[in-house]
């Protein structure tokens, strides 16, 4: 994490090339070195962060103003950060029932994001909750006292929570986390505050930008999604080809807790949908051992999605690990205790995130949780099957080696689609595959929860889900479709993105068989397709091309009229 003045730097290089993203800063304090410590920021992850900055103290006025500078601009997203030393002023001066604090404040936040999602229901707001102030007028007894302070700024963090999770557009930035992490003395400075209304520090103002621009940056479809673990003295203490599997260490004594904390750490990760994988230097039947027989392990094998164990480098292994998940290499993080390693593993694939682990393995979660690592803005049942689905993935390919033939091997398959359009039940999923998916994406357009409602609900649009299974197991929904009536003779493709763990069995062949049935049933001449190019999604550059689409200036126009169906070996379910 750099330093302010790095930061600062940041704002004078050239940010042409890079994305823009427009972005509003509102706050009822001074918000001046915020915003350039997120601009900074924002650089450091490849955007060119657009910000509007709003004068001091006019978050009200700026919001429930039709005619604002804020709604003039058309932020993409806007930032709002109402300070705990104003709400304790407001509580100060408050005339109603104490204990009804919290709840009217959350009116008023309530308010602010229905006004705003009036005037553009895609924007996205980043709201910071409240970092504590115990004014100490209950002492310990604020805990017990509805009408204390403490107690209603609590509620209300809690509330604010409770909120965001019915509100898909709405994501709390955990200001009250960072002091936490930081302590106040660092966090807030009562002089500066005095002297220029400024509650974060200077030295805080990066972990904040940091965190803030976790959130803009996978609203981009921009995250971490696997975790490679080296195995000796990072996921268990010692050598276990040398020290055998008696005496690795895990446990609950001594040095052997902080591995088995860590492996607990690594467990909910992947509960979370985190795909972990393993890249160690060792004899894999050797490595595997504690994974099958340590009656300590946390981690056991079914938790891992690809495990590489053997006496080649690593760059080279992980480059294998790539090739089996078919992520990309700015997804994955790489933890090794060995400073040899990390920096040929960061020489070698410098897209890698590989964070500086301390030398003493009882402070490693300290260290790696403000690194905020697995930044993610949705969670769906799905996410916790991730694991098995790429684990099946293996299998498959085992199984592909032993055909000559691709047709054989799709058809030996015996693969199975559910099409469907978008429900209260699978948008969710559709989502997070709208936030996630970069490399078949055809115009990685992002979707919220609320945008897809929407569109699902427009009579001018056709949204397809489609899920995808086969004799080894379910993908469950790894393509989506969206199509706009562009006029009563075409329709346009929107959206069309697909998972890339199903690339190669022929997907793309049945979705286009599929949505060229339907647009001819309902009358349509051509279907519309258009391809915007992205730093990741090259591999679909020619898509329309392969699939008979013609090209019509910057678009391709297939005519329904002389389709010719696609091979495909997916029967509809």
């Amino acid at each position: 994490m750099k330093d302010f003045a790095n930061l600062k730097r940041n704002l004078k290089k050239d940010a042409s090339a890079l994305k823009p993203i427009k972005v509003a800063l509102l706050g009822d304090i001074a918000t001046q070195f915020l915003s350039v410590a997120i601009r900074g920021v924002g650089y450091e992850h490849g955007y060119n962060l657009q910000l509007w900055e709003a004068d001091f103290n006019q978050v009200e006025r700026q919001v429930f103003d039709p005619a604002s500078e804020l709604h003039a601009y058309d932020a993409e997203v806007i930032i709002i950060f109402r300070s705990s030393h104003k709400l304790l002023g407001k509580y100060n001066k408050y005339k109603g029932n104490p204990t009804s604090f919290a709840a009217d404040e959350l009116n008023g936040i309530k308010s602010i994001y229905d006004t705003l999602a009036s005037v553009n229901p895609k924007v996205k707001v980043i709201y910071y909750n409240y970092a504590e102030i115990d004014d100490s007028v209950f002492g310990n007894y604020a805990n017990k006292v509805a009408a204390s302070f403490l107690f209603q700024l609590r509620k209300l963090n809690f509330l604010l929570m409770e909120y965001a999770t019915e509100v898909p557009n709405l994501h709390v930035c955990d200001l009250s986390s960072v002091q936490n992490q930081v302590g106040k003395a660092t966090f807030f400075q009562p002089s500066v505050y005095i002297n220029s209304e400024m509650v974060l520090s200077i030295e805080v103002l990066p972990a904040i930008a940091y965190k803030t621009q976790g959130i803009i940056s996978a609203l981009q479809g921009k995250f971490n999604k696997c975790l490679i673990l080296d195995l000796d003295n990072t996921t268990w203490g010692g050598i276990i080809g040398d020290d055998g599997i008696e005496n690795i260490q895990i446990g609950a004594l001594g040095i052997g807790k902080a591995f088995s904390e860590f492996q607990y750490w690594v467990k909910k990760l992947k509960q979370r949908g985190i795909i972990v994988a393993v890249c160690s230097k060792n004899t894999e039947s050797i490595a595997r051992e504690p994974f099958e027989k340590h009656p300590d392990m946390v981690l056991k094998l079914d938790d891992i999605a690809v495990f590489v164990a053997n006496w080649e480098n690593k760059v080279d292994n992980i480059r294998k690990i790539q090739g089996i998940l078919n992520i990309g290499f700015d997804s994955m993080v790489f933890l090794d205790d060995n400073p040899f390693e990390r920096n040929m593993v960061r020489e070698g694939i410098p897209q890698l995130t590989v964070p500086e682990l301390p030398e003493d393995p009882a402070e490693y979660l300290e260290y790696l949780y403000p690194l905020n690592l697995f930044e993610t803005v949705s969670f769906t049942n799905d996410d916790a099957e991730r694991t098995r689905q790429y684990q099946v993935e293996a299998q498959r390919a085992t199984l592909f080696e032993k055909f000559t033939n691709e047709d054989d091997f799709l058809q030996n398959l015996a693969m199975v689609s559910v099409v469907e359009p978008f429900t209260r039940f699978n948008t969710p999923r559709v989502a997070q595959l709208s936030q996630r998916s970069n490399q078949f994406n055809l115009r990685t357009v992002r979707y919220t929860e609320a945008d897809l409602e929407a569109l699902a609900a427009s009579a001018d649009y056709h949204t397809f889900s489609f899920t995808l299974e086969d004799k080894f197991g379910n993908n469950g929904l790894i393509c989506v479709l969206i199509l706009q009536q562009e006029s009563p003779d075409v329709l346009f493709i929107d959206t069309w993105l697909m998972s890339c763990r199903v690339l190669k069995r022929g997907m793309e062949n049945f979705t286009l068989n599929t949505i060229a049935n339907f647009a001819q049933e309902k009358g349509y001449k051509y279907l519309k397709g258009e391809y915007i190019a992205t730093a990741k999604n090259a591999m679909v550059e020619q898509h329309y091309g392969k699939l008979g689409f013609e090209p019509d200036g910057a678009y391709w126009l297939l005519n329904l009229a002389q389709y010719q169906p696609q091979k495909a070996f997916i029967d509809k379910k």
